[in-house]
Parts: C-alpha cells; structure tokens; sequence
C-alpha cells in the first residue's frame, strides 16, 4: 500500500496530473511509475479487455509529474490545481463514463481547488509579529 494513504493532506501540490482521456491509449505506462497508486484503470464499457483508459485519483496524487513525463502518448497534463476543475470538466472519456462519474469527479476537484486557493492566500497573508518579551 502506498504511503500516507488514508491520511489528510497538510498541503495539496501546486500542481495536479490531469488525464486527457480522448488521447490515454490505457497502456498503463503511467501506473507502472507512479509512486502513490493514484492512477487506476478504467474498462470499456462494450469491450472491457480491449477499451480502456486511466484516470486520477486527484484525492492521492502529489503533482510529482512522473506520470506526465512517463506517457507515451502526451495524454496527461500536469496543471494548476487552483484550475483543476475546468480541467476535470473538460477531460473527455467515454460517454457512459463521463455521465457516470463526472459530477463526482468534478466536484471533488473544486473542492481541492478550494481547498489550494485557500492555502494560498494564507501564505500569502503577511505574518503578525511575534510579541515582544520583556527581560
């Protein structure tokens, strides 16, 4: 099992891996690679053993890109997980899949866009001062 899974994040990446489904050939290239198992195959509906793509579990992955860089057919992006869920929407798949999933799946990336746009601001919040002590 992967490490830290079940465990919540403390920060979420910069950036997330994002499966352009209509290119993903579900040669598993990108499984084989990826460090955290957040890569899993998804089925044909018609012909299970012959079509066949992957998609991400955004929840898991930790932006390392080695899944961009190991994909044969440039069929994974690496973007700003603040604009995560436009991605997501956009992805494309299969049709049953897409009607299937694709609420949940977009609804989980606007949480984590939330989520990231928050951790932003607040590292970008000037820190107050520490209190003076007196001796």
């Amino acid at each position: 099992m992967a490490k830290g899974v079940g465990k919540p994040r403390k920060k979420l990446p910069k950036e997330l891996a994002v499966v352009r489904a209509d290119n993903c050939t579900g040669c598993e290239a990108c499984i084989e690679v990826c460090p955290v198992d957040c890569i899993y195959k998804v089925p044909g509906e018609d012909q299970p053993g012959l079509q066949s793509f992957v998609d991400i579990d955004l929840e898991r992955c930790i932006g390392c890109s080695l899944c961009e860089r190991w994909c044969p057919w440039d069929a994974i992006d690496m973007v700003d997980t603040v604009t995560i869920a436009e991605h997501v929407a956009n992805k494309g798949g299969p049709p049953e899949y897409v009607a299937k999933n694709g609420e949940r799946l977009v609804a989980v990336a606007k949480q984590l866009a939330e989520l990231c746009a928050e951790q932003r601001a607040a590292a970008a919040a000037p820190k107050k001062p520490a209190p003076a002590t007196q001796s």
